[in-house]
């Protein structure tokens, strides 16, 4: 029998007349990449923030971690990491800061703390720059150090909200490489993107539109679906048929009416 990290039943989220996410269910299996896709107000923070414990769904059952996500919000918060795109660093303090920070927010003590420290200063590669103040780091090691802040209390799920949105090409792979080590590690993840390069990395995706989950699949169950290898194609067929809006399907349709080729 499957074991899952975060499984969800008929989740819904109303503000007031407004429901932002609308009776979705899904589970994602222990030690698996789970991809949450959808354009920008689809629900997907909604969803996160509720899984995460700081958000109380309006209807549906979820537990993540066998935690109930009604009843057990605290012990779902000790044993989840959150990385946004914002990184959530203290640009004014130094990476050791940074480090110490966040291991006082979940009350590790002193010793574990610092043999965590170097393990994640070694893992971001930022050896010799502990005593750097996090402003002053690249795109691509703030990148890194807020990773290690999400990861020093060990948590078993890793929640990623675009983290690799505004950091360059070499630095997004350079961070799916250590992401899919913790996969293996066993850690469960999910992550959103808008890099479709980066979903296809996944092992699940789910796609969701105004609220709604359209779609969940593997890759390669959406590659053999659509009969395309092309994961922003598909996202982008998605986004056609249900908003009705017309859409370029690929940028060299956009070059060739550009050229008049």
């Amino acid at each position: 029998m499957m074991e899952y990290a975060i499984e969800i039943q008929n989740l819904t989220k109303k503000f007031g007349s407004f429901t932002a996410v609308n009776d979705i269910s899904f589970g994602i299996p222990k030690g698996k990449i789970f991809g949450f896709l959808g354009p920008n107000g689809s629900g997907k923070s909604t969803t996160i923030r509720m899984i995460c414990g700081v958000l109380s769904p309006t209807s549906g059952r979820g537990t993540v971690l066998g935690y109930d996500m009604y009843k057990d919000t605290e012990r779902i918060k000790q044993n989840i990491g959150y990385m946004s795109q914002k990184f959530g660093l203290y640009e004014d303090l130094t990476v050791d800061e940074n480090l110490d920070f966040y291991g006082s927010i979940y009350m590790i003590d002193a010793e574990e703390l610092a043999a965590r420290k170097m393990e994640l200063i070694e893992m971001a590669g930022l050896a010799g720059k502990e005593k750097a103040l996090a402003g002053t780091l690249s795109g691509g090691m703030k990148q890194k150090l807020a990773l290690g802040c999400a990861l020093i209390h060990r948590p078993k799920v890793l929640v990623l909200d675009e983290p690799t949105a505004g950091v360059d090409p070499v630095s997004r792979r350079e961070f799916w490489k250590v992401i899919t080590e913790l996969s293996n590690s066993g850690i469960t993840i999910l992550v959103t993107t808008h890099y479709m390069d980066e979903a296809s990395i996944c092992d699940i995706i789910g796609f969701i539109y105004n609220g709604s989950l359209i779609t969940m699949d593997t890759p390669e169950g959406l590659f053999n679906k659509h009969n395309t290898r092309n994961l922003e194609d598909i996202f982008i067929e998605y986004v056609s048929k249900l908003s009705s809006k017309e859409v370029e399907l690929s940028f060299k349709d956009i070059r060739i009416k550009r050229s008049g080729v």
